[in-house]
């Protein structure tokens, strides 16, 4: 006989007792769309973290070590405050050189725009250094020390544009000369909900003179474990005076944990899968018993084992194929859906890292329909053909 002919029987099959083959389906389709949904998810989330820290990748941070009783030992700069000296910043900058060393006051205060009252962070930078951090969306670069630039976040919530004054404490008037562009989280700075002033307004306003941390730009990622190495030896010679961190370092195990927790979310859609190759393993099962007696007149007329195993795995793979390609079209709305409600945006749905995950639940169902037909083939083959003829 010809395999066209077992296609036709498996056909005819699923077909007289479609509301049970439905419900296998059903299986497949929820295990489907349950590991193209959440591999879609899970990936969506490593993008958006990776792309919205990404700027920071290549920054190591210096900041006063918190255990410690202030700076004086290697860095030499005698400050009994927890802070970073204008002689330790020098240490670093020779240290890091060709490097950007980029000093940062930091501090938070009241604030008044208009009649309304608010609260943001402050940071304080030398204006040639805050090209180097931040970009600008409306207006320009701070020029001058009675002026301020704005996060984007800070602005959108209190009406700001450039023009607008803001009243910080009791410190005086700024001018907002710029609007920042969205930055998104970081590990050095946040100014998306605050304002950056000049570094000798901060440091009048708030009679400081020492630094809060120091930012190094590393221009060549791949030497920044060095660099970092190079900052540690120098400052802490005698005593842990600083906390030097390694914001790539940082990065990467972040992305390793989003892409394990992804992988594990997947794999508890996998379970889907499971329990619907039981239902398929059942269905078949009860049709090799339905089928007992036609089986033996097909294998009496000279039909051979491997044909009659054809015969059952093409009616688990057209339960699989349906049910998959179902599960992928569902899957692709489900993606969606959850895509604009957890991240607010459908970017990262259409790259080819996301959309992968789409073909792997595939995959995945029809795979699990095959392996479970094996079972029930491999007995419907192996019935006695004198027996089977024999059966009631």
């Amino acid at each position: 006989m010809q395999n066209g002919i077992f296609f036709e029987f498996s056909k005819r099959n699923v077909r007289l007792h479609w509301f049970r083959s439905m419900l296998a389906m059903i299986g497949i389709i929820i295990g489907v769309v349950t590991i193209a949904t959440m591999g879609i998810l899970g990936n969506s989330l490593v993008l958006a973290i990776s792309e919205s820290l990404s700027s920071v990748g290549d920054s190591i941070i210096v900041s006063p070590h918190t255990g410690g009783g202030g700076f004086g030992g290697a860095g030499g700069g005698g400050s009994t405050a927890q802070l970073i000296t204008d002689r330790d910043v020098e240490q670093i900058r020779r240290a890091v050189a060709p490097d950007i060393t980029i000093p940062v006051y930091t501090g938070s205060s009241r604030m008044k725009v208009g009649s309304k009252d608010t609260g943001g962070i402050i940071y304080g930078l030398k204006q040639d250094d805050i090209p180097v951090l931040l970009q600008v969306d409306r207006g320009s670069f701070l020029r001058g020390s009675s002026g301020c630039m704005v996060g984007a976040r800070f602005a959108a919530e209190n009406n700001i544009n450039p023009g607008t004054r803001i009243t910080v404490g009791d410190k005086g008037n700024l001018r907002v000369v710029g609007i920042l562009k969205e930055r998104g989280m970081g590990f050095d700075i946040n100014p998306d909900y605050g304002i950056v002033v000049d570094d000798r307004w901060f440091s009048e306003a708030y009679d400081q003179k020492d630094y809060n941390l120091v930012i190094v730009k590393v221009k060549n990622i791949n030497m920044i474990s060095q660099v970092k190495d190079t900052i540690d030896k120098q400052l802490n010679r005698r005593e842990t005076i600083v906390d030097v961190i390694d914001t790539k370092a940082i990065l990467n195990t972040i992305l390793n944990t989003f892409g394990q927790i992804s992988t594990f979310v997947t794999a508890i859609g996998g379970i889907s899968l499971i329990v619907a190759g039981v239902s398929i393993l059942n269905i078949m099962m009860m049709s090799v018993t339905e089928r007992i007696k036609e089986i033996g007149v097909i294998r009496s007329i000279g039909t051979q084992k491997k044909e009659v195993r054809r015969m059952f795995l093409y009616e688990a793979l057209i339960l699989g194929l349906i049910g998959s390609l179902i599960g992928g079209v569902l899957a692709f709305f489900g993606g969606y859906a959850v895509s604009v409600v957890m991240l607010n945006t459908t970017k990262y749905l259409f790259v080819p890292s996301s959309m992968v995950y789409i073909i792997y639940g595939m995959t995945f169902g029809i795979a699990t329909s095959l392996l479970s037909g094996l079972y029930p083939a491999w007995k419907a083959s192996n019935l006695n053909p004198i027996e089977a003829l024999r059966h009631e």
